[in-house]
């Protein structure tokens, strides 16, 4: 069976494992945990009709306490903590359904004609271990995600003003999710500009320099850029949505005094360049499987990317450069967030001291490796996509990790999943190893979660 042809029996293990899961947490886990002490009180205060009182703790917009009282309104819902957590859960079972659409686009296929089949390539991405932990508890992550992906998938269907609509629900839940919204409106257009046609017996219209991004080389993008100018009058009126979302996210950072709305002395923005290279990291050490399961095989993955860094001597410098100028920024901009050390019951406290504090020069001997990963990631994603639409992520990518002082898995969520949402052609084998990785990460967080509480530690989670 294509991994692509309906398949209902997926989407319903999804679903009922999910269920399972959210009852065990239920009943291990009865008091609020880590952020949800912030958020269950808030979205309580909502049930009760007090709009007005706020918790200056709690940094983000109250649209996940509004997404509970209206399944409050639906389902009749009570809204204590077990009540609540299904608003993310039920998310979590909407993402699969979110993704279909943007797979789809992506491999320019139809979808299935039923909702409730999606495709096990859906499935499994939903399965992603970042998304699925935290489907589970009273976070904003999964109606954050599901909000972004929908608003990419009206976008590319040129449903712009429902697809600004949504993105600006989408800031209820994160205010970055503004970088996003602009993303759809990006994405959409360089893919309408690359297959738009001139009507029989008119004058061909306008064109974008954008070619095949894995025949493309530095001097195109400069083309690409020289040429814009050429098509904005043709996308300029479609960007009227979206501006008007901009402009009312500018007013609210204007009334608030910033992006943050709460604990802004703990959130304050920095200068955080190696996060782009955790990202990078973090990417590979969850998509390998989608990775290195292409058409070509490993062999040749590893040769391309080869080739890339060291193929001539023009690439050569080139990736020399990058690398002293990438050590440099690990030099001056590495920060170590008090939170990072403070707290032991994260990945990130282990990872950190284990790995990046090991010895002084181990966070520059991964700098080859992450360009070597990064290529890799370019090369797998650009097969039958253009320069520009391999590109538009990693630049959008840039204003969501930049300002980040805290290295936080939750923040690389949605990131992630645009990339690997890219990767078209992953064989049935690669997604089984990837389902298998994924179920593998699922499993044993959960568990130690929900069955190893360490007294006077608490819970390990992401």
């Amino acid at each position: 069976m294509s991994s692509s042809s309906p398949a209902p029996t997926y989407y319903v293990v999804f679903v009922t494992v999910a269920v399972l899961v959210l009852k065990a947490v239920n009943e291990e886990v009865r008091e609020p945990y880590m952020d949800e002490p912030f958020h269950v009180p808030q979205a309580q205060a909502y049930c009760r009709g007090d709009y007005w009182t706020w918790d200056p703790k709690i940094t983000t917009p109250p649209g996940l306490y509004v997404l509970s009282l209206v399944f409050k309104k639906i389902f009749m819902l009570k809204c204590n903590l077990p009540m609540l957590r299904l608003t993310p859960m039920l998310s979590l079972l909407a993402l699969p359904i979110a993704l279909t659409q943007l797979i789809c686009y992506h491999k320019r296929e139809r979808p299935p004609p039923s909702l409730a089949t999606p495709p096990l390539e859906a499935v499994i991405l939903a399965s992603f271990p970042i998304a699925w932990f935290f489907g589970f508890l009273y976070y904003t992550e999964v109606p954050s995600l599901v909000s972004v992906v929908s608003t990419v998938v009206l976008a590319m269907q040129g449903r712009h003003w429902l697809a600004a609509l949504l993105g600006l629900v989408s800031c209820t839940f994160r205010q970055n999710n503004i970088i996003w919204v602009l993303y759809a409106y990006a994405l959409s257009q360089v893919v309408y500009l690359r297959f738009r046609r001139a009507p029989p017996n008119e004058k061909p219209p306008p064109k974008l320099h954008d070619p095949p991004a894995l025949e493309a080389g530095p001097a195109d993008l400069i083309w690409s850029l020289l040429s814009a100018p050429r098509v904005l009058p043709d996308i300029l009126l479609n960007f009227v949505p979206y501006a008007l979302v901009l402009a009312a996210f500018g007013g609210f950072v204007i009334w608030n005094g910033g992006i943050v709305l709460g604990d802004k002395a703990n959130h304050i923005p920095a200068f955080h360049v190696p996060q782009l290279y955790y990202f990078v990291g973090f990417a590979t050490a969850f998509g390998w499987p989608a990775l290195l399961s292409g058409p070509e095989g490993v062999s040749q993955l590893m040769r391309g990317v080869y080739a890339r860094m060291f193929g001539n001597k023009r690439n050569t410098i080139v990736t020399i450069t990058a690398s002293v100028l990438m050590c440099l920024t690990i030099s001056k901009f590495t920060i170590q967030h008090p939170f990072l050390l403070s707290d032991n019951r994260h990945y990130t406290f282990y990872i950190w001291r284990r790995v990046f504090l090991l010895h002084p020069i181990v966070p520059y001997l991964l700098v080859p490796g992450y360009i070597a990963c990064a290529w890799a990631w370019y090369l797998r994603i650009g097969h039958d996509q253009t320069l520009l639409q391999n590109l538009l992520l990693p630049v959008f990518v840039v204003p969501t990790l930049l300002p980040t002082p805290l290295l936080e898995p939750r923040y690389f969520l949605i990131s992630y999943i645009l990339l690997r949402a890219q990767v078209k052609d992953v064989p049935l084998w690669g997604l089984a190893l990837e389902g298998l990785w994924y179920a593998v990460i699922n499993a044993v967080t959960m568990w130690v979660f929900l069955y190893k509480e360490r007294v006077g530690v608490g819970r390990f989670m992401w």
